[in-house]
């Protein structure tokens, strides 16, 4: 990869910040209906980790693919998913997307490309080689984004994965969000690999370490990897550094990380307060600017819940309709 960096357009920038914030607005509400027990089951959240699909979708088309996992409201948002289905599956209702099949962790959004959630880890990308695959058959010039965890890199799985994208130069990135647990595991003790990106190297496959943290950093990356990807030169791995705010879980005790750890990664390491600032340095945007862009974000997510609160509950005597065996 180049290295060489890409100046998104004024209006590109406000856009990926807007997004952001819609995601962690709607993280927010997920987790308050969470805690007052609208929603069941357990719900992950991406607090902490906006800027990784936000800089990758700001180049992927309405017709690209993404495959997700149980971490993956961010990912089904920046994709361009309505807030109000995506809202309407977690509570339940007939309206969301997968008509209260779905749930938090299985989510699909066919109409952005989105072929999916999978919570068993690294499930998501075997699915995302089928569909490369698709594309290569086709000759469009579309791409795939999967999307796993640090934990995914003890899937075997994912080894397979990188071999037959390499032999068949499929049009799939590769994206690790490595946010140092797997679940409440560290990296380090469960992947030998000291040079993660590097690994890639030996199924012929470009990798590369990224700050997380900084959408633009991500921007760049995720640009030159879509374009490889669409001119047909290969599969590209993308090891991007987070952190995730909350627990693996919304109400999980977190007994393997010290509240001060957590405290020093929101004050030092929060994408959007780091991105607000770069954007107010430049002069690209102004604080009143910003509050207005919050409260349009807050208000569509108030407007999501007005909708999956009125949202009927699906039929008992349908359960089986849209279930295959």
């Amino acid at each position: 990869m180049t290295g060489q960096s890409i100046i998104p357009s004024r209006e590109k920038q406000l856009e990926m910040l807007q997004t952001m914030l819609k995601i962690r607005h709607f993280e927010m509400a997920a987790g308050q209906l969470y805690k007052r027990g609208v929603l069941k089951g357990g719900v992950h959240a991406c607090i902490g980790q906006e800027a990784i699909p936000v800089g990758i979708s700001a180049h992927l088309h309405r017709d690209d693919y993404i495959t997700s996992t149980h971490r993956g409201h961010g990912h089904h948002i920046a994709k361009g998913a309505d807030v109000r289905r995506l809202m309407a599956e977690l509570m339940g209702k007939e309206t969301g997307y997968c008509k209260c099949r779905g749930g938090s962790m299985h989510v699909a959004a066919f109409d952005v490309g989105s072929l999916g959630a999978y919570p068993i880890v690294a499930a998501g990308v075997p699915i995302a080689i089928g569909a490369a695959y698709s594309i290569m058959h086709r000759g469009s010039d579309q791409v795939v984004v999967a999307y796993f965890g640090d934990g995914a890199l003890g899937q075997g799985t994912i080894y397979e994965a990188f071999n037959l994208a390499s032999i068949w130069r499929l049009p799939v990135i590769f994206t690790c969000e490595n946010n140092y647990f797997a679940v409440s595991t560290k990296t380090e003790a469960t992947v030998a690999l000291k040079d993660i990106p590097g690994f890639a190297a030996s199924f012929g496959i470009v990798g590369k370490r990224v700050n997380g943290q900084n959408v633009l950093d991500v921007y760049n990356a995720a640009g030159e990897a879509v374009d490889r990807a669409r001119k047909k030169e290969g599969a590209t791995f993308l090891f991007f550094d987070t952190y995730r705010f909350e627990g693996h879980y919304f109400g999980e005790p977190e007994i393997y990380r010290s509240r001060e750890e957590v405290q020093k990664s929101k004050d030092e390491l929060d994408p959007i307060t780091l991105y607000i600032a770069t954007l107010i340095n430049s002069g690209m945007i102004s604080k009143q600017a910003i509050e207005a862009m919050e409260k349009d974000c807050q208000r569509e997510i108030d407007e999501a819940l007005a909708f999956a609160q009125q949202s009927p509950l699906p039929n008992p005597d349908e359960y089986a309709r849209y279930v295959y065996a």
